[in-house]
């Protein structure tokens, strides 16, 4: 089959939902598939495969930009158009499958509204603009055959069947190396990007209240230079490391620590977990789902105390972090996101009445003159 991903979210910008695009290519290719990715355009070398669309620097989230337009007959021919966001090359991508009477998935990865607070100062404002966007997107989604979310959680009233990301469970693994061997050292991690909504700043106060810890902080983002300013002294902030220095990093700290509350897996925190560290979390979707007794602890939110305290749990218990987590593996999601690639839905069957459905699997079947990889 012919796969297109059309993303508003590539490389050179490292996020989930690059690392998560970039991993399913590799994969469905192995299986035999050819996958096209259409993305914005950008400091970035596209190889055969790659589409970008002119693009524009965004001025309300910066390393992020603004896709502009592409004709689609000057796409690859496609069999099947897979989404994965809903700004303009995720509508692009749905129109290329209706002009072409294509089968169309849709992967959740991300609440749009909740970016809203970080890009308008008024929160009045991004309140209303919330409350406009999510029934808009709503829309967008049902016109969809299959939408899938990572933990079958998804704050819209759209029918949908969970299908996570993954994790490459060979890749993240515990390593050898050990960038922090003094025993008498405790280092507290975190790794992502530094943003509003990942709430950072919570990390930094926490460090404030647990001195004898060391904390390390990865990644970049347009909150960094003020966290940087307010961070005490116990507090290192590097720069988004090497994808192959990843386990490395999660095997060297004794915990892994997350304020976010806009994610719709977390996967660092699940590739800590791969790593064998335990991950300490914020009781809040999805991390009420993936982080429980076996593999971290969770605090209330904004509960500095607590978070304090979920920290030191996680440092003095024993667990089983690997294991907590096989259920994200990488190759259960593939064998089932290559099963609605061999056996596409029917877009004039699916559209049934939704009572009742809510987060139920919709109806499969095959599109006969699409041959199917086996």
């Amino acid at each position: 089959m012919k796969i297109g991903f059309f993303t508003d979210s590539y490389f050179p910008e490292i996020d989930g939902v690059t690392y998560t695009i970039d991993l399913w290519r590799e994969e469905l290719e192995a299986a035999g598939h050819e996958v096209y990715v259409i993305y914005p355009d950008g400091d970035y070398d596209p190889d055969e495969r790659e589409v970008p669309v002119r693009s524009m620097p965004n001025p309300f989230y910066s390393g992020y930009r603004i896709p502009l337009l592409r004709r689609p007959s000057t796409l690859p021919e496609l069999d099947i158009v897979h989404c994965h966001g809903p700004a303009t090359v995720g509508l692009l991508g749905r129109y290329y499958a209706w002009k072409q009477d294509l089968p169309a998935i849709y992967t959740h990865h991300t609440p749009i509204e909740e970016y809203f607070q970080q890009s308008i100062k008024l929160a009045s404002v991004a309140s209303l603009l919330g409350s406009i966007y999510v029934p808009w997107e709503n829309t967008l989604l049902e016109s969809f055959d299959i939408v899938t979310t990572s933990t079958g959680q998804i704050e819209r009233t759209v029918e949908h069947v969970q299908l996570p990301v993954g994790i490459d469970m060979d890749f993240f693994a515990p390593t050898e190396e050990d960038w922090y061997p003094d025993p008498d050292r405790t280092v507290i991690g975190y790794s992502g990007r530094l943003s509003m909504e990942k709430n950072v700043s919570e990390i930094v106060r926490v460090a404030e209240d647990c001195p004898e810890y060391e904390f390390v902080i990865v990644g970049e983002g347009p909150r960094r230079e003020p966290l940087e300013a307010t961070a005490p002294d116990n507090v290192e902030f590097r720069d988004f490391l090497p994808r192959e220095e990843l386990p490395t990093f999660y095997s060297s700290i004794d915990a892994f620590v997350t304020a976010s509350t806009a994610d719709t897996l977390g996967l660092s925190t699940l590739e800590a977990n791969a790593c064998g560290t335990p991950v300490v979390a914020a009781d809040v979707p999805p991390f009420d789902r993936t982080i429980g007794s076996d593999n971290g602890a969770r605090f209330p939110y904004g509960d500095c105390d607590e978070m304090a305290t979920a920290i030191e749990s996680a440092l003095t218990s024993a667990w089983e972090t690997r294991s907590a987590i096989e259920r994200y593996d990488i190759q259960k999601t593939i064998v089932q996101l290559n099963s609605y690639t061999t056996t596409p839905p029917s877009r004039r069957t699916r559209h049934r009445s939704r009572t009742g459905l809510r987060g139920s699997r919709p109806r499969m079947s095959s599109v006969a003159t699409r041959p199917a990889i086996q």
